[in-house]
């Protein structure tokens, strides 16, 4: 299927799989990624990344690359600086702002420190021994907690602990996926996430705020990976003047870790109306059923040309360095 108006004539290799966690997810975000793009006509190859991934590269002559992997590995600046070294323009966010991203302390220091707020609460690292009282004690914080890893996503190793038998459980279920382990607030209220794109000359487009309403109030594993589980509202059904907050803090984030192509930031929003920022996903989930292309969707852009508007910012990351051989 041929067609004139793309992007580029260069070969795209669909990077998917990996090691993660979230593998299974990558590859469902993979395999939609590469199945939209020969839609549209491109040269497109998916490719699982594995130890071979070098000879891969080379044996397809991939000349683009489209970032689908998710999780340690591919979303945390490795893969990012893997495909810099070997001078391949890719998808996404960079090396920086991705390493920045996947790690939730780090992310919630820049953010803080640009006036962004984020839940309060500490750290606890692997092997220290601290008490619930005393971790309550130091971060000022009371029951109920969030304890979760670090640098995981898909709310992997994250536990409410409404408790105090809840808290050594949730430690080691959060140590087990990371040396660190976060503990903060529990913000009461609704889960909002807001996508941001990155379009030419470094404009922001702030997608339409998506309300995620979870069996229980938590948006788990389960909840965002089992049909039916959720319901979705986008556009969520908030006041005007908190959907306005909603957008700047999600642009004032993007721009403070320095994220290109598209990205997610998720909120939890009180009762009240005051939003917390808890994450930010450098490659967000890309199935077609996923909330960045839901959020997309209602903001008049399909699916294909949501794939096409990130797949520029390779080319454009091609341009910056100076990379010849793409044919756009």
């Amino acid at each position: 299927m041929k067609r004139t108006g793309r992007l580029t004539e260069a070969r795209i290799g669909v990077l998917m799989g990996g090691w993660s966690s979230e593998r299974d997810i990558s590859l469902k975000t993979g395999r939609a990624v590469y199945q939209a793009l020969v839609r549209r006509g491109y040269d497109a190859v998916p490719i699982e990344v594995g130890d071979r991934l070098f000879d891969d590269l080379n044996h397809h002559k991939i000349e683009v690359v489209f970032l689908a992997l998710h999780g340690a590995g591919g979303e945390d600046g490795t893969m990012q600086g893997f495909l810099e070294t070997v001078g391949i323009p890719y998808t996404g966010s960079g090396v920086l702002a991705s390493a920045l991203g996947m790690n939730k302390i780090v992310t919630k220091t820049v953010l803080a420190s640009s006036g962004i707020p984020v839940p309060p609460g500490s750290v606890v690292t692997r092997g220290v021994a601290v008490s619930l009282p005393t971790i309550l004690r130091k971060a000022q914080l009371r029951l109920p907690i969030v304890v979760k890893p670090a640098s995981q996503g898909s709310t992997i190793g994250v536990t409410i602990v409404r408790r105090t038998a809840e808290w050594e459980q949730a430690l080691a279920t959060a140590h087990r996926y990371d040396e660190e382990a976060v503990v903060e607030a529990f913000i009461p209220g609704r889960e909002v996430t807001v996508a941001v794109l990155r379009g030419t000359a470094g404009t922001l487009k702030v997608l339409p705020a998506v309300e995620i309403v979870a069996p229980g109030g938590f948006y788990d594993f389960a909840a965002k990976y089992q049909k039916g589980n959720t319901t979705y509202l986008c556009p969520a059904p908030l006041p005007a003047r908190i959907v306005r907050t909603l957008e700047d803090l999600s642009r004032r984030a993007f721009s403070a870790l320095g994220c290109e192509g598209a990205a997610r930031v998720d909120f939890r929003v009180t009762p009240e109306g005051r939003p917390y920022v808890l994450e930010i996903n450098t490659v967000p989930g890309m199935t077609e059923t996923s909330l960045l292309p839901m959020a997309a969707a209602k903001a008049g852009i399909n699916y294909e040309q949501l794939v096409e508007w990130i797949l520029r910012s390779a080319l454009d990351r091609a341009r910056r360095f100076g990379v010849t051989r793409i044919r756009s």
